[in-house]
């Protein structure tokens, strides 16, 4: 099982890197849209950290509470990618909050013990 997790995640942070390094390209070239890597950065991480949060430690798992709170900032975040991906542009605040959402998505897996 200890194999199982670290695969999950290795691909949950390759997710991560999908959603964050897609939203600081498109910030950076100065065009806020959803990108398809951002997409599926997305949609991995969802995915991924549903796996991550089964049972599979001996009596090693995560706090309920912190499951919960990285549970609803990572449906938050898939919400409002996924329902922007098909818009030309993307409002500025809007797009920052995705960038924000996302740090805080994983400053929350880093240091809530």
């Amino acid at each position: 099982m200890e194999a199982l997790r670290l695969i999950l995640r290795y691909i949950h942070l390759i997710g991560f890197a999908l959603l964050l390094g897609g939203a600081v390209v498109q910030y950076l070239k100065g065009r806020l849209r959803i990108n398809p890597a951002m997409l599926w950065g997305a949609v991995i991480m969802l995915l991924t950290g549903i796996g991550l949060s089964a049972p599979l430690r001996d009596g090693d798992e995560p706090a309920p509470a912190k499951l919960v709170t990285k549970l609803v900032l990572a449906l938050l975040i898939f919400v409002m990618v996924f329902f922007s991906r098909k818009r030309e542009a993307v409002n500025r605040g809007h797009f920052l909050a995705i960038i924000g959402l996302t740090l805080v998505n994983a400053a929350v897996a880093v240091f809530w013990r």
